[in-house]
């Protein structure tokens, strides 16, 4: 009989005690695809995404394989238990376990440290060996070349929505401070072939999907890689959603290529509105004064803008809940989500608030991203958890979202990206109303 392992990516807990469900995945990872597509031809191989399915835990599985995306990681951690309480092999990976292997390791056989295109297959290789895995796998990924194409008709059978992932790079050259991409590759930013990546999406649209996420930490990084990648996905005729840097507004030529390449929806670290704050943490190539002009720039190429900012900075007061607030609909941002920030573990930035002594608690299970762990210069974190709760109510209140949305004054530009977003903006409202973060798609 074959081998088999089962990969599971959890979902989170809500702050009422139950977990994260949904009908429909619209943005689903890569990780378990590219991982299935790793696994060797003579294993066989299960992948669950728990958001939209229920684990079966009497699983014939030989090994069960563990994401840790963000706080979900907890969860992960029960889950773990369960299947070695029943025998079961369990290697837990990501960017969270990664961050600490020797906390993940209490609760799992193995911790795949960071990239897993050469550890993973050496793990499966030991099991068959010796019946048995090395509780470290920790093996340095130097090149993106090569890789097979993910398994996506295992997302396929899926409740998915109409995109699926394709990855161009991955790390990136800033070294902000609060960063857990920062921490993993230390400034490292890699590309695939652009070749592949172009293999890849024609794969997408061969499944009949006629859109596609482009996985990449900060693609504006290399300016010459996008515009050629611009200019092999150009031909393929799909509409692609990306992340990078407002820096890619400082490029106007590369924009409008980006946009004609296919482009609708890109999602920008904003972070804050404070540059003080934003200098503390490492990230002071970043411009507060020219936030809206970078925003307004892109969304005037006809990209959808999405936008992430931070509040519980060291520069941060109440005023700045109200300022950002202000920001958000005076720019009339689609997408916009926040964060309390959290002093990651294993980041510079928790080295940093342990040795001051401002550390609340080291009970991870409260760095969820929307729970002031740590005790900011000029507010209390009491403070910072009401304002951060007021600040998504009035964001994702009903007129907001509209205002934001159907009455963009670029709407008719692209009404199909602004419909997306109003629904995006009530799932989000959804989450709001639970106390959980407004990231899950």
């Amino acid at each position: 009989m074959m081998p088999k392992i089962l990969l599971i990516q959890p979902t989170q807990y809500a702050n009422d005690g139950k977990l994260c469900k949904q009908n429909r995945i619209y943005l689903p990872g890569l990780a378990l695809p590219l991982l299935a597509a790793l696994t060797p031809a003579h294993w066989a191989v299960e992948i669950i995404l728990e958001v939209v399915e229920d684990i079966n835990f009497d699983s014939d599985a030989d090994i069960v394989g563990i994401g840790t995306m963000g706080h979900a990681m907890f969860h992960g951690i029960e889950i773990a238990e369960e299947f070695r309480r029943r025998g079961k092999t369990v290697v837990m990976g990501g960017y969270m376990a990664s961050l600490v292997p020797e906390e993940a390791i209490k609760y799992a056989d193995s911790v795949i440290v960071g990239d897993a295109e050469i550890s993973y297959p050496m793990m499966l290789a030991d099991f068959e060996k010796t019946g048995k895995v090395q509780p470290f796998y920790n093996n340095l990924v130097t090149s993106l070349a090569g890789l097979p194409i993910p398994k996506y008709e295992m997302l396929m059978s899926k409740p998915i929505g109409g995109l699926l992932p394709a990855q161009a790079g991955r790390g990136c050259p800033h070294s902000c401070t609060f960063c857990a991409i920062a921490c993993l590759y230390r400034g490292r930013y890699m590309t695939r072939p652009v070749d592949e990546v172009i293999r890849d999406i024609k794969a997408i649209k061969a499944l009949g999907i006629k859109r596609f996420i482009l996985i990449d930490d900060n693609i504006v990084s290399n300016p010459k890689y996008l515009h050629d990648l611009c200019d092999a996905i150009e031909p393929l005729k799909m509409a692609w959603a990306t992340q990078c840097s407002l820096q890619l507004a400082d490029h106007p030529e590369l924009l409008k290529r980006v946009r004609k390449a296919g482009a609708y929806m890109m999602s920008f670290g904003v972070e804050s509105v404070e540059q003080e704050g934003i200098d503390k943490l490492g990230k002071g190539w970043l411009h507060v004064d020219k936030h809206a002009q970078s925003l307004q720039a892109i969304t005037r190429a006809g990209i959808l803008v999405s936008t992430e900012m931070i509040v519980g900075t060291d520069a941060d007061t109440e005023k700045t809940f109200e300022d950002s607030y202000q920001f958000i609909e005076k720019c009339r941002i689609p997408i916009p989500r926040f964060y309390v920030l959290t002093p990651t573990p294993g980041t510079p930035f928790y080295y940093q608030c342990k040795a001051e002594g401002r550390l609340l608690t080291e009970d991870f299970h409260h760095y969820n991203g929307s729970n002031c762990v740590h005790r900011p210069a000029k507010i209390s974190a009491e403070r910072v958890n009401e304002l951060y709760w007021q600040l998504n109510e009035r964001v994702f209140s009903v007129m907001s979202i509209l205002r934001r949305t159907l009455f963009h004054p670029n709407f008719f530009i692209n009404p199909l990206a602004y419909l997306f977003a109003c629904y995006v903006n009530f799932h989000y409202r959804k989450y709001v109303k639970k106390r959980v973060p407004p990231n899950i798609l």
